[in-house]
């Protein structure tokens, strides 16, 4: 039996009949009215802001790349690390200069620091110029709280801890016509002591796989050559349906859909990664050889006080279950550096786990407290100095492995998606593997899979041309 709330199909299609109202109220204002969406953090928010563009778009809004001019700027926010909060709260108060210069300029602030009742009490507080506020589980209710806003002119905050549901029939404005988001679940039920999602985006809620499957044939029949499966732990996918169906089946029924196009997915949580996964990666021939298993520690006792739920043991078994199946994959993760009450031992034992598994990359953070979350109030006598010494430690290994294994492609050729243009005007391209490669060529190859030989490589890129 399905225990996730749904939003009824009608509740939808209100929202849509407010887009439209919306759109009426704009087409009696002279000119046309523009829209800037800001998107910070994880791929999750650009996945929301996506169907917030939807939204937007049905309002009659056009889209614009600078807060300059816009009559409607959104801020989709991050609350997983200080320093994103502290960029969020620099550029909100930069709008009071482009509000002053246009008066009717509507600023919302939404994603996971709005949720925050700290967050939404300083900028009630600190921020008058920002029009209206909401967390993620609102996000569906956007038109409703927009027009609210537009008809009583009074300041918005919807900033409630309701329980999250899964909303369906939001339309999509994608910014990529190559690359693909799919959201298969929202929430978080770990409660890694650390974190502050669980608290932000509510509990776990899976979709239906009859509504995944829809929205990822409908990318595939449209080009997209890359799809990205999006949940914080997609590893627990479908254990709300009551089904009988996990993550594992949800890939290998992605697989079956008719295109030539690469499954990816993000975040798997170690706890719940399992050989069955590994071997649905192995058969499916459209999944990519790739993963993301964020380990955050090497010690069993850190990870103890994380409530992360495996061990350093085990984590290391999961890896030799991985590569036995899939021995070219690409691994890469997440490490956690100076967690309170982490002695240099342990930080030691960290230093080795990287070692022994000798990963193709790693986001490396220092902790970072987040007010509500148990590890907030931990001891944490370990001194800053001590956490940046061992943190740019960990980080100058990793590049030197980093560098190592990208030598490993030299001379090789590998089938890639060329998905872009770099900085220096060179062709961007990813391997199946999501490895970097700068290549000369025509942007008319921008979307095409292409041959390209390895002639070069960094600690961040490959350097290749392409062949045949």
């Amino acid at each position: 039996m399905r225990t996730t709330p749904t939003i009824p199909a009608e509740d939808i299609a209100r929202q849509l009949s407010i887009c439209d109202e919306i759109h009426a109220i704009l087409d009696r204002r002279p000119g046309q009215k523009k829209a800037f969406v800001d998107t910070y953090g994880c791929q999750q928010n650009e996945a929301d802001s996506e169907r917030l563009r939807g939204y937007m778009a049905r309002m009659g809004y056009e889209f614009t790349d600078t807060e300059e001019g816009a009559d409607l700027v959104l801020l989709n926010t991050c609350a997983i690390r200080e320093h994103a909060e502290q960029r969020v709260f620099g550029n909100v108060g930069a709008l009071t200069h482009t509000k002053r210069r246009h008066p009717d300029q509507l600023i919302c602030v939404c994603g996971c620091m709005a949720r925050q009742d700290h967050v939404a009490d300083r900028l009630k507080r600190s921020f008058p110029h920002v029009d209206l506020v909401f967390g993620p589980q609102l996000l569906w209710q956007f038109p409703e709280l927009l027009l609210r806003k537009l008809e009583k002119g009074k300041r918005v905050f919807a900033t409630d801890d309701v329980p999250g549901a899964v909303a369906e029939g939001i339309p999509v404005v994608r910014q990529n016509d190559i690359k693909g988001w799919v959201s298969i679940m929202h929430g978080c039920n770990n409660f890694c002591t650390y974190c502050i999602v669980p608290y932000v985006r509510g509990r776990e809620r899976s979709r239906e796989p009859e509504d995944i499957l829809a929205e990822v044939r409908e990318l595939a029949e449209a080009g997209y050559k890359d799809i990205t499966l999006l949940g914080q732990n997609v590893n627990s996918y479908g254990k709300d349906l009551g089904r009988g169906i996990d993550f594992a089946w949800l890939l290998e029924k992605v697989n079956e859909i008719p295109g030539d196009f690469l499954i990816r997915f993000m975040t798997s949580h170690p706890k719940d990664a399992s050989e069955r996964l590994f071997d649905a990666m192995a058969k499916c021939e459209k999944v990519a050889p790739c993963l993301h298993l964020p380990f955050q520690s090497g010690s069993s006792r850190v990870l103890q006080a994380m409530n992360r739920r495996y061990t350093r043991e085990h984590y290391l078994e999961l890896v030799h279950q991985l590569r036995a199946r899939i021995p070219n994959v690409v691994l890469t993760s997440d490490v956690i550096v100076g967690f309170p009450g982490e002695t240099q031992e342990e930080f030691e034992e960290t230093m080795s786990l990287i070692e022994e598994v000798r990963y193709d990359a790693l986001f490396t953070f220092i902790f970072s407290p987040r007010k509500g979350t148990p590890a907030e109030k931990l001891e944490d006598p370990m001194p800053k100095e001590q956490k940046s010494a061992n943190f740019q430690k960990l980080l100058q290994r990793q590049n030197e492995i980093s560098g190592e294994k990208h030598q490993e492609y030299v001379g090789k050729t590998y089938r890639c998606l060329v998905d872009g243009v770099g900085a220096d005007g060179k062709l961007s391209a990813r391997t199946a593997g999501g490895r970097l490669i700068h290549l000369e060529g025509s942007q008319d190859l921008i979307g095409t899979w292409q041959e390209a030989k390895i002639t070069g490589s960094s600690t961040w890129a490959l350097f290749g041309e392409i062949v045949g």
